[in-house]
């Protein structure tokens, strides 16, 4: 049971992107991208930077695979996947102050 919830199994996907937003069309297109995204349940990390837990690399991988379906045509879009242990090693600062990392997810698991 541990060995499915150790920090090297659990994961996050982080989907970094810049997206054009000169024309009333491009704005629309990172718009729906940003929210669809947002309904898979990523969540805002950084401007055009969003996070999601995952309890498991299967987990992660159906995710990643939901994000590459919603690729717009035009931009820039990076999906890393990294394990929790990597993700608290993070450090976040806003200014010269140190700012906690977002918590992971807890999730109820019934037998």
């Amino acid at each position: 049971m541990f060995d499915r919830l150790n920090a090297y199994r659990i994961m996050w996907v982080i989907v970094f992107f810049d997206l054009p937003t000169v024309t009333k069309r491009d704005r629309k297109r990172y718009t729906r991208f940003r929210k669809d995204i947002m309904q898979d349940g990523f969540e805002l990390f950084q401007w055009s930077i969003y996070f999601r837990h995952c309890m498991s690399r299967e987990n992660a991988d159906a995710h990643v695979s939901r994000v590459k379906k919603l690729l717009p045509n035009k931009g820039h879009v990076v999906i890393m996947s990294i394990t929790d242990k990597q993700f608290g090693m993070m450090e976040v600062f806003r200014g010269v102050e140190p700012i906690k990392t977002p918590d992971a997810a807890t999730q109820l698991e019934m037998f």
